[in-house]
């Protein structure tokens, strides 16, 4: 009994110290080290993504990058130190909150789901949900999937969608969750999927680093519309303004085109294969009057 006592004693003790380091907002966190912490991805190309050593890049990292020129101006902190925190499609969100990432710009769907974790930044893409397959492959929509080994990326919005999908159908999918895009796509290519439901961009991005890409098509009804947003903790509405103002800057400026033709209308690493992935209607709109909205409040 003194064991428990002594154990529940030393948790609340811990909780109390850590209370005002998670109490304090962002800005002050930031002050307070001379350091903000992004979070990036390893293989989401071309949002955020490891090509050659450990520095990230990608069109959504950028857009991060845009977000420190404006903290260190607002704080008056020219030698503001970055510093890098991988994160997967599982622990984006968990790291968020418990302050070990400050800011995550990467290819994270805002939805109503996510909100009641974390805040949201404006919208910076808005994608469609559909397939990546063989062109010979047989597969031409959803339909075409019943009693097939479908991949997708584990926690994300696709495996909650295609896991719905096969109870709701009774399809008889077998639904194998990949640890990352990387890993569904090499299952895809091996053989051991017949499809890969992810986002149409990303299954783009994918796409373009196959052996063989003109052997791949995305194809199918997109099952859902989704807008990316980058993550940051709740009720922090100082350093959200922050993230904000600086991406309608680059919105307003103009600056947002060269960022996207960088990253979807010309060569990428690591193969300096083009996407051509032009700007849709969704997201010039988006770039038009900016939202913090999910697309399901749209």
């Amino acid at each position: 009994m003194r064991f428990t006592t002594r154990l529940l004693a030393s948790a609340v003790m811990a909780s109390a110290l850590a209370a005002p380091a998670m109490a304090e907002g962002t800005l002050d966190k930031i002050k307070q080290s001379g350091t903000i912490v992004l979070g990036h991805r390893d293989a989401s190309i071309p949002f955020s993504y490891l090509a050659e050593g450990q520095t990230p890049i990608g069109y959504s990292h950028d857009l991060q990058l845009k977000v420190v020129e404006a903290l260190k101006k607002q704080l008056k902190m020219p030698n503001l130190q970055v510093r890098y925190n991988l994160v997967t499609s599982q622990t984006r969100i968990p790291l968020v909150q418990n302050g070990t990432v400050d800011l995550e710009c990467g290819s994270t769907t805002n939805n109503l789901e996510r909100q009641k974790q974390v805040a949201f930044s404006m919208g910076i893409f808005e994608i469609g949900t559909r397939l990546l397959t063989a062109k010979t492959s047989g597969v031409k929509d959803f339909p075409d999937l019943k009693g097939k080994n479908v991949v997708t990326t584990a926690g994300t919005t696709s495996e909650r969608l295609l896991k719905a999908m096969n109870a709701e159908k009774q399809m008889g999918m077998n639904i194998i969750s990949a640890k990352d895009h990387g890993e569904a796509f090499l299952m895809l290519e091996s053989g051991r999927a017949v499809a890969f439901m992810m986002d149409d961009v990303l299954l783009y991005g994918e796409l373009v680093k196959a052996k063989n890409p003109a052997n791949w098509v995305v194809t199918g009804k997109p099952q859902s519309y989704e807008i990316y947003g980058c993550m940051l903790r709740k009720d922090d509405p100082a350093f959200k303004k922050v993230v904000d103002d600086a991406l309608k800057a680059v919105y307003k400026s103009g600056e947002i085109n060269k960022i996207y033709n960088k990253w979807f209308m010309s060569p990428v690493p690591p193969k300096g294969l083009n996407l051509n992935f032009p700007m849709s209607e969704e997201i010039k709109n988006l770039v038009a009057k900016p939202t913090d909205k999910s697309a399901e409040q749209m």
